[in-house]
């Protein structure tokens, strides 16, 4: 015998049953069942969120701290993307903390990471107009990659450029002739190594002098020093002789002076009685010239004057 099925209550049993598990879902996935409360954040990104989907991961230094609820254009600027987030209450957002694009692996799946919020800084809120606080951005590593290649890429372009306009035809040719020239410079020198080595060696030489003279020269200088000692010694011992010797001639000059005194009145009055003797030879010359009989006869007796 057949048992008879009652749809209807199978029906309602799937209902219910299906019921709970889609209200079980909505409330594990709400976070509810741990008991976490979530605060709303903003994140405005210029660069491609290509990889990024809802319920994406938030993480803080790479601990799961909330969840990306909501992507869309932002309003009124079409060339940032908003991003909505819910952070579980407790996570040291500051005003410093920079939300950053990471992509995982080589799966291509995106994630946000949060960095930074010193301890100093304060805590991020929303400002004046904003609904929600908002949490400034870094560029991601495919950006910096990105801007890194293009950079490149424009170096590159202008190097190419700058090279080939260096290596037009005339520089072409200048090139050609230095290299010739070189060729000749080389094989002029190969020819003439002996001259070189030569003089190298001469080089060495001279350097060896020099750094034996180098060496000698403390010693020399102490010579030197020694003699100019001696030199010094030797003029004061002029200078003294040149004292000694001026205290001489002030000692010969009083003397002169003393031995003039005295002997000029002398010198004058023996030069009076030459003259009176030179006078009285001139009067008795006169007379043997005029009277040579005088000689032997003498002077005549001269004769008596008037009233004698």
């Amino acid at each position: 015998m057949e048992a008879k099925v009652n749809f209807a209550v199978v029906g309602a049993f799937v209902l219910v049953l299906g019921g709970a598990l889609v209200g079980g879902v909505l409330w594990l996935s709400s976070g509810k069942s741990y008991r976490k409360a979530y605060d709303t954040y903003l994140v405005y990104m210029r660069e491609s969120v290509s990889g990024l989907s809802l319920d994406a991961p938030v993480r803080y230094r790479g601990v799961n701290v909330g969840a990306v609820r909501q992507i869309a254009l932002a309003p009124n600027d079409v060339e940032r993307v908003r991003l909505t987030l819910a952070i579980e209450q407790g996570t040291p957002v500051k005003q410093d903390t920079v939300a950053v694009l990471r992509t995982q692996g080589l799966t291509g799946i995106a994630h946000i990471e949060l960095s930074g919020g010193s301890r100093s800084a304060p805590v991020l809120t929303a400002q004046a107009g904003e609904d929600y606080p908002v949490i400034h951005t870094g560029p991601s590593l495919m950006m910096r990659l990105d801007a890194a290649v293009t950079g490149l890429l424009d170096n590159l372009n202008r190097s190419s450029e700058r090279l080939n306009a260096l290596l037009d035809e005339t520089n072409r040719r200048a090139l050609g002739d230095t290299l010739a020239q070189l060729n000749v410079l080389s094989k002029t020198l190969a020819a003439r190594a002996a001259v070189i080595d030569a003089g190298v060696a001469n080089a060495s030489k001279t350097m060896e002098n020099t750094a034996r003279l180098t060496a000698e020269l403390p010693r020399l200088v102490e010579r030197i020093r020694a003699g100019a000692d001696a030199i010094e010694r030797m003029a004061g011992d002029v200078s003294r002789a040149g004292t000694a010797t001026r205290g001489a001639i002030e000692d010969a000059r009083a003397e002169g002076r003393r031995i003039t005194a005295g002997t000029l009145p002398e010198a004058q009055a023996l030069l009076a009685e030459m003259r009176e003797v030179t006078a009285s030879l001139r009067r008795v010359s006169g007379e043997i010239e005029r009277n040579p009989s005088v000689l032997l006869r003498g002077r005549p007796a001269v004769p008596p004057g008037p009233g004698e």
